[in-house]
C-alpha cells in the first residue's frame, strides 16, 4: 500500500493546540503591568526606605511568578502542539500550570495566615497613611488587570453553556484568581487600616489578614480541585456521556459497553466507545452520530455483532 494513500486514514494529535489562545495576549499584558510595578515598588521601597513598599513589591512578585508560570504554559503548548510524543497533545499543560498556580496561592494563603496570627500575638506599629497608599497602588494595578482578564474569563464560562459542559482554561482562571484574590485582600487591608487608624483597634489589621488569607485558600482549593480532575482524567460531566449514549442507542439496536469519555485540553475532549449491535454500522457510521455541538476529538469506536448475529 503506497503511503500516499494513508492519508485519508491518518490523524495529527494536536487537537487545535497549534494556535495562540485568545486570552494569551491578556495574560502576557498583565504579566508586563504586574512585573512592572513590582520592579518600581522594590525600587522606591528600596530609595525611600519605606518598607511596606518593599514589602508590597515582594507580594508582587508572587502573583509574577504565578502570571509568568500561566504565560509559559500558552507558549509550550503552542509550541509543542505538533510533538507525537504528547499522545493526546499538549492541552493538559493548561491544567498542570492551573495547579501549580493554585499551590502557589495556597501558600500565599498560608503565609498571610502566619503573618496575621503573629501580629495578633504581638501587635507592631503601622504607618497607616503610607500602608493605606501602598494597599490602594495595588488595588488599581489588580483592577486594571482584572479588566484585561474578564472578557477572556467570562468567554471561557460563556463557551462552556454553549456546549453543556462545564470544563475550564483553568491557566486563564488561575491568573484571574491570582489578580481577583491579590484586589480583594487590598480592599480588606484598606478597610481595615482605615478602620484600626480612626479607632485605634490595631487587631483590625491581623484580623482582616485572616480573612483574606481563608478566602484565598477557599480559591485555591477549588482551582486544586478542577484542575487536578483534568489532570487525572476525571470522566466528562453526565450531560455530555448521555447526550453520546442517546445519540448511539437511538436505533434501539445498538448498545454501549464501554465508554470513556475525557478531557485533553481546554474546550476540546477525546472519546474511546465500545458498542455492541445485532446489525452494527461501521465506526464512521457512528462517529457521523456524535452531537456535533459537543466539543470531541479524534474518537475512537470498537464495533462488535451480537452473537449468533448474520
Amino acid at each position: 500500500m503506497h503511503e500516499a494513500s494513508l492519508d485519508r486514514w491518518t490523524h495529527d494529535h494536536h487537537f487545535g493546540q497549534d494556535h495562540a489562545r485568545p486570552a494569551e495576549r491578556g495574560v502576557l499584558i498583565v504579566t508586563l503591568v504586574t512585573a512592572g510595578t513590582m520592579v518600581a515598588e522594590l525600587v522606591a521601597g528600596h530609595l525611600f526606605g519605606s518598607l511596606a513598599l518593599f514589602a508590597d513589591g515582594l507580594h508582587m512578585a508572587s502573583h509574577a511568578a504565578a502570571l509568568g508560570i500561566a504565560l509559559f504554559a500558552y507558549r509550550f503548548a503552542r509550541r509543542h502542539a505538533r510533538n507525537r510524543r504528547f499522545s493526546f497533545g499538549t492541552g493538559k499543560v493548561n491544567a498542570l500550570a492551573g495547579f501549580g498556580s493554585a499551590i502557589l496561592l495556597a501558600c500565599t494563603a498560608a503565609a498571610m495566615a502566619w503573618e496575621a496570627v503573629g501580629r495578633l500575638n504581638q501587635p507592631v506599629s503601622i504607618a497607616y497613611g503610607e500602608a493605606i497608599v501602598v494597599a490602594a497602588i495595588g488595588l488599581i494595578v489588580n483592577l486594571v488587570s482584572a479588566v484585561l482578564l474578564h472578557h477572556d474569563h467570562d468567554h471561557d464560562h460563556g463557551h462552556d453553556a454553549h456546549h453543556h459542559h462545564h470544563h475550564h482554561d483553568h491557566n486563564l482562571r488561575a491568573a484571574y484568581m491570582h489578580v481577583i484574590a491579590d484586589a480583594a485582600t487590598s480592599v480588606l487591608a484598606i478597610a481595615a487600616l482605615a478602620g484600626a487608624w480612626a479607632t485605634g483597634a490595631t487587631w483590625l489589621d491581623p484580623a482582616m489578614a485572616l480573612v483574606g488569607a481563608v478566602l484565598v485558600a477557599r480559591w485555591a482549593w477549588g482551582l486544586v480541585s478542577s484542575s487536578a480532575e483534568t489532570l487525572l482524567d476525571h470522566e466528562a460531566p453526565n450531560g455530555m456521556r448521555e447526550a453520546v449514549r442517546r445519540a448511539i442507542e437511538a436505533d434501539g439496536d445498538t448498545r454501549i459497553t464501554d465508554l470513556h469519555l475525557w478531557s485533553v485540553g481546554p474546550g476540546v475532549y477525546t472519546l474511546v466507545l465500545s458498542v455492541v449491535a445485532h446489525h452494527p454500522l461501521e465506526p464512521d457510521g457512528y462517529k457521523a452520530l456524535l452531537p456535533r455541538d459537543l466539543p470531541i476529538d479524534h474518537p475512537i469506536i470498537e464495533v462488535r455483532r451480537c452473537a449468533g448475529s448474520h
